[in-house]
Order: C-alpha cells, then sequence, then structure tokens
C-alpha cells in the first residue's frame, strides 16, 4: 500500500493537469471565494466547522503578498456576512515574510484589522524549519500586542517542538498540533513515524497540562485514540479542544467524532494556485496521495476497496 502511494506522489508532475486537479478536487474547495463559502456552508450543515485557507505560499513580489491579503479580507468578510461557523489560516510565505519582515507586518497586520472587525479567529500556520523562529516571533509579538484571538501551529516531527512549546507557556497559546510535511534532515526532524507520533502524544500531553485549548489535526487512528484516552483521562472540557482534518480525507472519522459530541473543524484551502499546492502537498504526503487516488479508481471501479 505504501509502495502505491510513494508511487502515485511521485508520478505527479508527469500526470496532466486535468488528472492532477480530479485527485485534488477532494481536498480543494475550487478555485474561487464562491466555492469556498459553499463548501463550509455544506460542512457546518452536517456539523463540522471550518478552518479557510486562501493559496499561494509560492510568491516572489510584493504585490503577491499585498494580493494575498486582500483575498483574506473578503473571505473574513464572506464568512461574517454568511453567518459561517468558520475562521482562517495564513501562511506568513504567502503574506511575504520571505521577502521583507516590514512587508509581512504590514499584509498580516491587515488580516488583523479585519479578522477584529468581525471577531474571527486567525491562525499562523507552520511552514519549513528555515521559518520556525521568525513565525515564533511574530506570533509572540502580537501576543505581547494585545492580539489575544490568534493562534500557531506546532508540528511533532520537529525535534526542538518541546521546548518550542515550553517557551510559549507563559502565552497559554491556542495551538494546531500536526505532525509536519515539509521535507527536513534527519538532524532537525524525525524520520520514523514511530518516533512522529510519540512526539505527537507528548506534545499533546504537555500542551494540556500547560492549560492550551488543542487543535487536535491528525488523520491517524492511532493518534486520534491516544488523543481520545487522554480527552477521557483527563476529563477535558469541550471548551478545551477540538479535532481538526482536512477536506476530503477520513471521513468516516470525522462523522464519528462529530456524532460523539466532539468539536471538529475542516480545513477549506482554494483559491488559483491549487496546481502548486496540490503537486507539493500529495508529493510530500504520499499517504493522502494514494488515499485520494484510491477513492477515484474506487468512483471508476465500483465494488474495488
Amino acid at each position: 500500500m505504501k509502495a502505491f502511494d510513494r508511487l502515485v506522489a511521485a508520478s505527479l508532475p508527469a500526470v496532466p493537469r486535468l488528472v492532477v486537479r480530479k485527485i485534488a478536487d477532494r481536498y480543494i474547495a475550487g478555485e474561487t471565494l464562491e466555492d469556498a463559502v459553499a463548501t463550509v456552508r455544506g460542512l457546518n450543515a452536517l456539523g463540522a466547522m471550518a478552518t479557510v485557507d486562501v493559496l499561494g505560499e509560492f510568491i516572489s513580489r510584493p504585490e503577491e503578498a499585498e494580493e494575498t491579503a486582500t483575498q483574506y479580507e473578503r473571505a473574513l468578510d464572506a464568512i461574517a456576512a454568511g453567518q459561517l461557523d468558520a475562521n482562517v489560516s495564513v501562511k506568513l510565505s504567502a503574506l511575504g515574510i520571505e521577502i521583507d519582515r516590514a512587508l509581512v507586518d504590514r499584509t498580516l497586520a491587515r488580516v488583523l484589522r479585519s479578522a477584529g472587525r468581525h471577531r474571527i479567529f486567525v491562525r499562523i500556520d507552520m511552514e519549513h524549519s528555515g521559518l520556525i523562529d521568525e513565525t515564533l516571533d511574530v506570533y509572540r509579538g502580537l501576543r505581547g500586542a494585545g492580539h489575544d484571538d490568534v493562534g500557531i501551529v506546532i508540528q511533532s516531527y520537529m525535534r526542538r517542538a518541546e521546548a518550542d512549546v515550553a517557551a510559549l507557556a507563559d502565552l497559554t497559546p491556542s495551538v494546531r498540533l500536526v505532525k509536519g510535511i515539509y521535507l527536513e534532515p534527519e538532524d532537525i526532524a524525525y524520520q520514523a513515524m514511530p518516533e512522529i507520533n510519540a512526539s505527537y502524544l507528548r506534545l499533546l500531553e504537555q500542551l494540556v497540562e500547560q492549560g492550551s485549548y488543542v487543535a487536535i489535526a491528525t488523520h491517524d487512528p492511532a493518534l486520534l485514540d491516544g488523543a481520545l484516552n487522554l480527552i477521557d483521562r483527563r476529563g477535558l472540557g469541550r471548551d478545551r479542544y477540538e479535532f481538526q482534518m482536512l477536506l476530503g480525507v477520513a471521513e468516516e472519522a470525522r462523522r464519528k467524532l462529530i456524532a460523539d459530541g466532539h468539536r471538529l473543524r475542516v480545513y477549506v484551502p482554494y483559491g488559483r494556485a491549487w496546481y502548486a499546492y496540490s503537486v507539493r502537498r500529495l508529493k510530500e504526503n504520499p499517504s493522502i496521495a494514494g488515499y485520494v487516488a484510491r477513492d477515484v479508481v474506487r468512483t471508476i471501479v465500483p465494488g474495488m476497496r
């Protein structure tokens, strides 16, 4: 099964865009804000919350960062106008942090002003290891300036993650806990899945102990079981955590969590930059590439499992 996943992921650059789009459609809302709004409305009807993400982290010009900020302002206006149960997630690379710090400060401030006007939460995504220190610095600066409705992401495959969580303890941050998908060297990141999963559960325990609100972002059955065991063992209230999943992935697990009364949020990416996002994400996470590809095949070949 893993060999199939890796084959699908490795083949993506040679695959026609139309086919990549077919594979990616399960977990991308579409190219337009209207697509995202319709997707969020459908998720809300099923009892799920949403996080909206404007695709476009691969930028090289300041105008692109400003345009990304404009797209987020429009998305926030649409969430408020539609009374949707959704927040937004931003990548600092899409807002210009790899171009100029002053640029990202300006574009992020625009997003936060719009979010503050609508009282909508903003999550700052964590990216590759070269941006971790600067991302944490931006986050700490925002919290110091009184932006309490802003969260951060911690990646369990990073060897530094426990130290980063400890360093943020004074802020009692809202944290999305993920495994991590960027390709990193062994001295920076754990490579073996058992190590990554063990780190994930340690970090989850650490965050709960420190009083953080935790977004448990995983589709891994073992991690879901571990998280549910912790929730039961700690008697954790529903105001202390939520589960998060990608659009179109592990839908049966998603339905069960919602049916059992857990808060669950679905990641809803959209935008014209869907192709670069799709190829990169699917290559970096072969299990998702294989999962979606198998699902596409099942729609063509009835009875396939």
